[in-house]
């Protein structure tokens, strides 16, 4: 008998963060899902969007933590002096409750570190003005 050989698929590309190491940037299509099955229970990201248990997320990149209007932040936010940009996300996300101690966001974290390059990509290109 015979071995099947695998196909390989045309249509998938190689993730440059895969071929090139630890380059920056994520896929924002693979952070969509991320952010839906991890984050949007919580978080809108659209402008205008509503507060939920979270803050909306739309502008918030650039900004400093716990300053989105109409959102009543802990303490510990606010005072974090935090400037949301990819380094401080990267590290957030992997441990909300440990990078800003006191924080009321109750969500374990996001251990792979692709899954929050991927993720942080999509907040990015959703939530820019």
């Amino acid at each position: 008998p015979h071995r099947r050989r695998r196909r390989t698929n045309p249509k998938k590309t190689t993730n440059t963060n895969e071929t090139m190491g630890k380059k920056k940037g994520g896929n924002a299509e693979k952070g969509a899902k991320v952010f839906k099955t991890k984050c949007s229970q919580c978080h809108t990201v659209e402008e205008g969007g509503a507060h939920k248990q979270g803050p909306n997320l739309y502008g918030f990149f650039g900004r400093q933590s716990g300053q989105a209007d109409g959102y009543s932040y802990s303490s510990a936010n606010k005072k974090s002096g935090i400037i949301w940009e990819d380094k401080t996300l990267f590290e957030y996300l992997e441990n909300p409750k440990k990078y800003i101690k006191g924080t009321k966001m109750v969500f374990a974290g996001i251990k792979k570190p692709a899954e929050r390059k991927d993720l942080i990509a999509y907040l990015k290109s959703s939530c820019s003005p």
